[in-house]
């Protein structure tokens, strides 16, 4: 394996004026058009040949490659803190060689994360906790199923590879011109999924500031003219990507939560069945909606779970931003200790915030900060 040749993006992203920005998307979107290209006859990833594979789970494709289960940490249990059970479900990580077949994956893949309750003294409040998870994924599957078979969502479910994290600490460019990309890093997540799974991915170099500054006004400003050419890139060199962009966003958001109910919650997925059903004869769809909308009472109880959610997730956007770290929490190690510092004391900051509020101010109090924190808080 060879070192990547080069700087990464990042490293020269300040520097570089609006036309070299310009061209250095371009060459970025030029290779990812030869990816995109690519013709694959199913989804999941790609395995040498004679990878240790079950034959069962490949499929071949040419030049001593296969097509086999789906590498992405959402199908395995590989995440700290994420365990599978496999209790409500089969493991079920692919290839699938339709769309049909890749919907069940998601749903299975939502049910492997709800724990087994079948123990001699299962605790009742888990169980129907539990129970939820599965009757609320059972709507979902029918969803998502009759979606997968509207014409709009199949003319964007082309077999699509694509690189998992295009972003600019994954992207190398030349010393002496910062236009000219030279390779692209962290390729071990990468899949074969419908175009539409790529359609909310926006590169870190497209991100728009919403800060007010006059500094930050021209960063905005170079920003949306990054934004207005990667999506002229996509329209003129990967239009299944740019139709995939174009699609109602109502359409895609089930496909996009329903596996992960137990970590997020089962608040933000039931919220998407809720808009889908709403507009579902709008939609045009075959009626009727396989999801029955909740009583008033019950939608009342929701909406007050989901302003929890959307407050946490606002939460997270603005920590992640202030510390400049991506969802996951990753952090070069030579900004460790810096930034473990900071995210130590912007803890602290609203621990002190939420102790001296009014209480009429707001309903969120230390305990339900620690909860809705989105970064381990080990040793704090």
């Amino acid at each position: 394996m060879d070192h990547a040749r080069g700087v990464q993006l990042h490293q020269r992203w300040s520097s570089m004026d609006g036309v070299q920005k310009i061209k250095c998307i371009k060459a970025i979107m030029t290779n990812v058009k030869h990816i995109t290209n690519i013709v694959f006859p199913a989804y999941g990833s790609i395995y040498f040949a004679q990878g240790p594979v079950d034959s069962a789970s490949k499929l071949p494709l040419h030049q001593g490659f296969a097509l086999g289960p789906n590498c992405r940490t959402r199908y395995w249990d590989c995440e700290v803190g994420e365990r599978r059970y496999f209790s409500s479900s089969e493991p079920n990580q692919g290839p699938w060689p339709n769309l049909k077949a890749y919907c069940d994956g998601l749903i299975d893949n939502g049910l492997s994360r709800l724990p087994a309750v079948n123990e001699p003294r299962p605790d009742r409040s888990m169980m129907q906790l539990v129970a939820s998870h599965i009757r609320l994924l059972g709507y979902g599957r029918e969803v998502i199923q009759a979606l997968a078979a509207d014409h709009r969502i199949q003319t964007v479910a082309e077999a699509t590879l694509q690189h998992p994290d295009l972003h600019m600490r994954n992207i190398f460019v030349s010393e002496e011109d910062p236009t000219i990309v030279t390779d692209m890093i962290d390729w071990q997540s990468t899949s074969i999924e419908p175009a539409f799974e790529y359609a909310d991915e926006a590169p870190d170099f497209t991100v728009l500031s919403t800060d007010s500054g006059t500094e930050d006004k021209r960063n905005q400003l170079s920003a949306e003219l990054c934004l207005q050419a990667y999506d002229a890139c996509l329209m003129g060199m990967i239009p299944k990507l740019a139709g995939a962009r174009a699609i109602d966003d109502d359409h895609l958001r089930p496909f996009r939560y329903c596996h992960r109910t137990w970590k997020d919650g089962a608040v933000v997925f039931k919220q998407e069945l809720i808009d889908i059903s709403r507009r579902w004869e709008e939609f045009n769809l075959p009626p009727p909606c396989p999801y029955p909308l909740p009583s008033p009472k019950e939608l009342l109880s929701h909406q007050k779970d989901f302003e929890i959610f959307e407050k946490s997730h606002k939460l997270k956007q603005q920590i992640m931003d202030f510390l400049d770290v991506p969802s996951d929490g990753w952090v070069p190690a030579q900004r460790w200790a810096a930034i473990k510092k900071a995210h130590e004391d912007v803890y602290e900051g609203c621990v002190t915030a939420v102790r001296n509020k009014d209480d009429d101010d707001d309903e969120v109090d230390e305990e339900m900060l620690r909860k809705m924190w989105p970064f381990d808080l080990q040793g704090l």
